[in-house]
C-alpha cells in the first residue's frame, strides 16, 4: 500500500468518526431536550404525548388538594385562560403557593392529566420566561374580551 492510499484511508476513517461522534450527540441532545407549553397550548393538542415536557403557568386558586399520604398533591396550572390538572407525588418547592407561578415537568396520561415528574416555583416575582408572560397576557386578554 502507498502513502497515498494510506492516507486517504486515514481520511476517510476520520471523517466516518466524526459523523459518528456527531450523530451520537444529536441524539443525545433531541432525547434531552424539553420544550415549555402553556395549559391554551397542551388542550389544543399541541403537546407531545408520548415524550416528556414542561407546562408553565400560574398555580389556580383553590385548586391545591394533598391525598391522605401527605407527599400526593394535585392543582390546576392556568395560563388565565385554561387550566391543565396537575397530579405530582413528591415534596412541593419551599415557595410553591396557589396565585403563583409554576413550571411541571412530566407527561401527559391516557386521561389527558399532566403527571408531573418535576415541580418548579418561580423564585422572583419580577421575572418570568418571555413564552410563560407572552401566554399569560394572552389569557388575560382573552379573559377580560369575554
Amino acid at each position: 500500500m502507498t502513502r497515498r492510499q494510506q492516507r486517504l484511508i486515514l481520511v476517510v476513517v476520520t471523517l466516518i468518526a466524526l459523523a459518528l461522534a456527531t450523530w451520537l450527540i444529536l441524539s443525545a441532545f433531541r432525547k434531552n431536550l424539553v420544550f415549555f407549553y402553556t395549559p391554551t397550548q397542551v388542550l389544543a393538542g399541541e403537546a407531545p404525548h408520548n415524550r416528556s415536557f414542561r407546562l408553565g403557568g400560574m398555580v389556580e386558586a383553590n385548586s391545591l388538594t394533598r391525598a391522605e399520604d401527605g407527599i400526593t398533591v394535585s392543582f390546576i396550572v392556568t395560563d388565565m385562560a385554561r387550566g391543565v390538572p396537575v397530579h405530582y407525588r413528591g415534596i412541593l418547592p419551599d415557595l410553591f403557593k396557589e396565585g403563583k407561578g409554576v413550571v411541571a415537568q412530566g407527561r401527559l396520561d391516557a386521561d389527558h392529566r399532566f403527571v408531573a415528574e418535576e415541580v418548579l416555583a418561580k423564585h422572583d416575582e419580577n421575572y418570568m420566561p418571555p413564552d410563560a408572560a407572552y401566554a399569560l397576557k394572552k389569557g388575560l386578554a382573552a379573559k377580560v374580551d369575554k
